[in-house]
């Protein structure tokens, strides 16, 4: 999932800093027709569903996930095409984790790790409601998807060479020290609405709320085999609100 985000970012930036070759300098803010580019840190909460994880969770003895959403973290930008009068191009990838921990009566630690995330190309068409404050409407398409880490420890000390030695533990599949991996790639698409304003002609804030829904997903475990089975109902997919702290030309 972290290589299929870092690519989608990556092509996202080549495209954004191609067209801001064509900006002239210093860009100019007029309420007919917007210039500029910009970027930054991108902070959200996604409410996400995770019943259906910790229904699984629980049945292996593991501590459900903390319900309500994911605080999610990133980053974005995007510049103007001039091309279409309004509309800039970009790119925003973000990122959340939610943890639980059991420990039951024989001193077996049971840890999950759920990892939600995706980037990908943004196209938004902007309004200008007066001088300084905006309103862009427009989405995101990419890729992205969550893995579930599932560890599980007898609780002893972990030695080089011995009873507790950590290669002839594994190779044995003794269930004291045991880590996988469930992994789900998605497409991703997101409408999205932001109202933004400039408070200085370098410094700007965003707040908005979108839908990131994911489709098309392929499972594996330990990065390897096929998961098969995984209810759909099993995703990163849900209502996100978003705020945003973005510098550059506005």
């Amino acid at each position: 999932m972290k290589r299929l985000i870092g690519i989608s970012l990556l092509l996202s930036l080549f495209i954004t800093v191609g067209y801001s070759q064509e900006e002239p300098i210093p860009p100019k803010r007029t309420r007919a027709v917007k210039v500029g580019l910009f970027g930054g840190f991108t902070p959200g909460w996604l409410f996400v569903d995770v019943q259906p994880i910790n229904t699984f969770l629980t049945a292996g003895k593991g501590a459900a996930l903390k319900e309500g959403g994911i605080f999610m973290t990133g980053g974005g930008g995007a510049a103007y095409i001039m091309i279409l009068p309004n509309v800039r191009v970009g790119g925003m990838g973000m990122t959340g984790v939610l943890k639980s921990t059991s420990i039951d009566i024989n001193s077996i630690r049971r840890d999950a790790e759920l990892r939600v995330g995706f980037g990908g190309l943004t196209i938004e068409y902007v309004f200008s409601v007066r001088e300084h404050l905006d309103i862009a409407v427009g989405g995101m398409l990419g890729g992205g998807g969550m893995d579930l880490t599932l560890r599980q420890s007898n609780g002893g000390s972990n030695t080089w060479v011995g009873e507790q030695e950590l290669f002839g533990s594994w190779t044995a599949g003794a269930p004291g020290n045991t880590t996988r991996v469930l992994s789900g790639s998605f497409f991703i698409w997101s409408p999205t609405v932001n109202v933004e304003y400039a408070l200085l002609a370098w410094l700007g804030v965003r707040v908005g709320a979108s839908y990131v829904g994911m489709s098309f997903p392929s499972w594996t475990v330990d990065g390897k085999y096929d998961l098969l089975g995984v209810p759909g109902e099993i995703s990163g997919k849900g209502f996100m609100i978003q705020a945003a702290v973005l510098v550059g030309t506005f």
